[in-house]
């Protein structure tokens, strides 16, 4: 089997993991042990700022084995995963990459405790650009994590950590944040997926602040699926938060997009820059994969997106940058490295009718892009123009960091969500990325495209050589606000009592197949018919088709009203492991039934019957 760097040879994606634990080859404690052996013997510098004593994160997966038996494991159950050192977990100290501005947390982050309360496993906190302030991963008291593909190059930031620790398969995924491109950036330069979601889908409180109001969290993770399904568990309304949004309380990260046909725009020859000739070849690369896939291009004028990431460093956002440490600056002027209190130093500049003239450029240009999304599915972009080396960087700071940032810092401002996907490896053995990105809430649709895209370009899985694994086997998102129900009969789509599903605001999550441990029964005398399910013993049972619906709470009441014996609400084993509410039968019910179980389900033997 292929390593990973570190002479890891247990590959930790999450369709790996999880299919390891379903059937019982791994445990969550050998993989506990194999991430500590695994970071311990990996020796690349600047990745971790503080690191969980290995017999917690030991002693933490026994808890985990014993609260949780095969058939009730939570979604993220046993994946290690590394968090962003301006990112509160609580009892740890947070840093920001600033030894003098650190402080110790009583509570963590939501997004934090959701994940963890998912069954994630916490391993340590990564590395950044100090403040969360730069691009490009050299901005750090703690060291400068090298490109994993050439030492030489950088491995970019801000969120440098937790790419250098997903991309050298130390942990399954890692959480990171992006106000400019601080988690599309490293992605793309660290060959793994990048997943900025919405603002306000993923709390920020317990972030330390980089740009208040732009701030987002992000997911750093080897395949789009992985990231899809950390996103889907840390998603959440907050109102503590004030920049959470309520939308995100029924928000679904999955969307059908099976025989879509792919519009998708593309900069002008003019709007497209790059920092040497594999780059451009690398781009021309990924369009020509789309075009396999089907794609339609549109040209799109690149004018009023480079004009809204000005904004962020060179106009008025910058003192929204300088709000959040002044007063530590004015305190502690010698804490911060010098490029980081020279940038924050320039927001002191900005008045606040400069605020207000920014403001007001900033609707005009999300206006003047909104038609692009009527047309579009997405636009496609060069994740990077180039790859600088870190003797570059360090000779000329700030300039290169804004070039790395030139199809990223626009993003938040344009309230747009962006997946960062690799596209394969240049001739030189460097990394090549694009981002796709799109209007607030088509993230599902964005994530669909580029796994679509992600599989069909190849390449390795981060810098691990670890093989793609099969397609991850689909777990149910947490749902706020609606309980999960499993239907066989006539409340299937299509079938008479659907409406009563439709009527409530209910919408299908999607169809699968119960445990092998069941039989369907026809029960006589039903208006309209109606089938049975039994449970049984596993060597007499066989696998029913259902369908799984998300019913809004408030409406669980008037529904239970109209299920009558001999049917009735139980708990329902699904095939891949997991545990859903669904229709169930009374045993005495089926005496005088007819077993159908050979249908395979209550659709396939209603259509029989004509």
């Amino acid at each position: 089997m292929r390593v990973s760097p570190s002479g890891q040879s247990l590959p930790l994606d999450i369709a790996s993991l999880r299919r390891g634990y379903r059937d019982s080859s791994i445990r969550c404690v050998d993989v506990a042990e194999t991430v500590v052996a695994g970071i311990a013997a990996d020796a690349t510098a600047g990745i971790w700022t503080a690191l969980r004593p290995s017999d917690e994160v030991v002693a933490e997966a026994r808890s985990l084995e014993r609260a949780y038996p095969p058939g009730s494991r939570p979604p993220l159950y046993g994946l290690p995963f590394a968090v962003k050192d301006n990112i509160d977990v609580g009892g740890v100290t947070t840093t920001a990459a600033c030894p003098e501005f650190a402080y110790l947390p009583g509570d963590s982050a939501p997004v934090v405790d959701r994940i963890r309360a998912a069954g994630a496993l916490y391993v340590g906190k990564t590395n950044l650009d100090q403040l969360a302030t730069g691009l490009v991963g050299v901005r750090s008291p703690y060291g400068i994590p090298p490109n994993p593909f050439d030492p030489r190059y950088v491995s970019g930031g801000s969120s440098s950590g937790s790419a250098a620790a997903v991309a050298r398969g130390l942990v399954s995924f890692a959480l990171a944040t992006d106000t400019a491109g601080s988690g599309r950036v490293p992605a793309a330069l660290n060959h793994i997926v990048g997943l900025k979601p919405s603002r306000g889908l993923l709390s920020t409180r317990g972030v330390v602040p980089a740009c208040r109001s732009m701030d987002c969290v992000t997911i750093l993770a080897l395949t789009c699926e992985d990231a899809t399904e950390v996103a889907a568990v840390a998603t959440a309304f907050d109102p503590r938060d004030p920049y959470s949004r309520p939308e995100a309380s029924r928000f679904r990260w999955r969307a059908d997009v099976s025989g879509r046909r792919w519009r998708v725009g593309i900069p002008r020859p003019e709007d497209q820059s790059f920092d040497d000739e594999q780059a451009r070849e690398g781009f021309a690369a990924a369009r020509a994969t789309l075009e396999q896939m089907g794609a339609a291009f549109e040209n799109v004028d690149m004018t009023p997106f480079f004009e809204a990431g000005r904004l962020l460093y060179q106009g008025p956002w910058i003192a929204e940058r300088l709000s959040g440490f002044d007063e530590f600056i004015h305190t502690h002027p010698e804490a911060l490295l010098p490029v980081i209190r020279t940038i924050l130093n320039q927001g002191a500049g900005f008045r606040a009718v400069d605020a207000f003239r920014g403001l007001h450029t900033l609707a005009a240009l999300r206006r003047a892009v909104e038609p692009l999304w009527t047309t579009l599915d997405a636009l496609v972009l060069p994740s990077v123009p180039g790859t600088p080396r870190i003797d570059e960087v360090l000779a000329d700071p700030i300039a290169v960091n804004t070039r790395l940032g030139l199809y990223t810092t626009f993003a938040n401002l344009l309230d747009l969500a962006a997946v960062a996907v690799p596209s394969g490896i240049r001739p030189d053995g460097l990394p090549a990325g694009v981002t796709f990105v799109g209007p607030w809430g088509r993230d599902p649709v964005l994530a669909a495209l580029a796994s679509a895209f992600h599989r069909r370009s190849g390449g390795p899985l981060g810098a691990t050589g670890w093989p793609w694994p099969a397609p991850a086997e689909r777990v149910e998102e947490p749902l706020e606000g609606r309980l999960l129900l499993a239907v066989v009969g006539a409340h299937l789509s299509g079938m008479p009592l659907n409406h009563q599903l439709t009527e409530r605001g209910a919408h299908c999550v999607r169809a699968t197949r119960t445990a092998p441990s069941y039989r369907l029964y026809a029960l006589p005398g039903t208006h309209p018919p109606k089938p049975g399910l039994v449970r049984v013993t596993d060597s007499h049972g066989t696998k029913i088709d259902l369908e799984v619906w998300a019913l809004p709470r408030e409406s669980v009441g008037s529904f239970l009203e109209g299920v009558g014996a001999p049917l009735a609400i139980g708990t329902i084993d699904l095939e891949d492991g997991g545990k859903v509410h669904g229709f169930l039968c009374e045993a005495h019910a089926v005496a005088s039934a007819t077993d159908i179980s050979s249908f395979g389900g209550w659709r396939a033997y209603a259509t029989r019957q004509g």
